[in-house]
């Protein structure tokens, strides 16, 4: 077992998280609590009321001039939306939407499994009119590691709460495979939890980039159906 224990402290060092407390956060905000909380919390990074929207809000983001809203699920905060506030053509948006790609690639709070970048070729405006292709970009929040005391904690409530001590004493070959499929399962949920995505919409014939900043914790998963 001691083997099997090295791997989890190993995967757990890199990924593990507190599920109470580790969620997506926006400009340092957890993307969590009431909305009118969130709504101040945007108006002291610098957000204002927007005057054709009340529910929403306006700003800079990045560099660029964005709208931003809130949504909730049973009333808790689960998604900061930004909307680049103007649009621009086809080949100024394919520039900002590989920049944005970049910038998430070279950033060391995200994970990216995916080079989402569009080549100088492609021809958004006839895929998405005629193949209604969606133009998406995925990077997950990099989960808060937590001290090896509590890691251990976890990992042996894991463990033990699945297998006896007996078939954790002399674990057969599939004990082992299936500890080390439970141990990345555990770790790759947590860290798709914090999902921030961004994709390209069209408008008039003009594009601009949608970003969601999501903590799937309070995403509704059909529980009030």
């Amino acid at each position: 077992m001691k083997q099997v224990f090295l791997f989890l402290v190993f995967i757990f060092c890199a990924l593990a998280v507190n599920a109470q407390k580790d969620v997506t956060t926006f400009l340092g905000i957890p993307i969590d609590g009431y909305r009118t909380e969130m709504f101040e919390k945007l108006k002291e990074k610098g957000f204002s009321v927007n005057p054709y929207h009340s529910e929403g809000l306006t700003g800079e983001f990045n560099g660029v001039d964005v709208n931003v809203y809130i949504a909730t699920n049973n009333n808790k905060v689960w998604r900061i939306m930004l909307c680049d506030a103007n649009t621009v053509d086809e080949g100024n948006i394919k520039i900002r939407f590989n920049r944005l790609c970049e910038q998430f690639e070279n950033n060391q709070r995200y994970i990216s499994y995916v080079d989402y970048k569009l080549s100088p070729e492609e021809d958004i405006s006839y895929e998405m009119t005629v193949h209604n292709k969606k133009y998406d970009a995925l990077f997950y929040q990099k989960p808060l590691e937590v001290d090896s005391a509590t890691l251990a904690k976890e990992m042996h409530d894991i463990i033990y709460s699945r297998y006896t001590p007996e078939q954790l004493e002399n674990p057969t070959e599939e004990i082992t495979k299936e500890i080390f499929d439970l141990s990345f399962s555990y770790a790759l949920e947590r860290v798709t939890k914090k999902a921030v995505w961004f994709r390209i919409t069209e408008h008039a014939g003009e594009y601009y980039i949608t970003m969601f900043y999501d903590n799937e914790y309070n995403k509704a998963n059909g529980e009030d159906l």
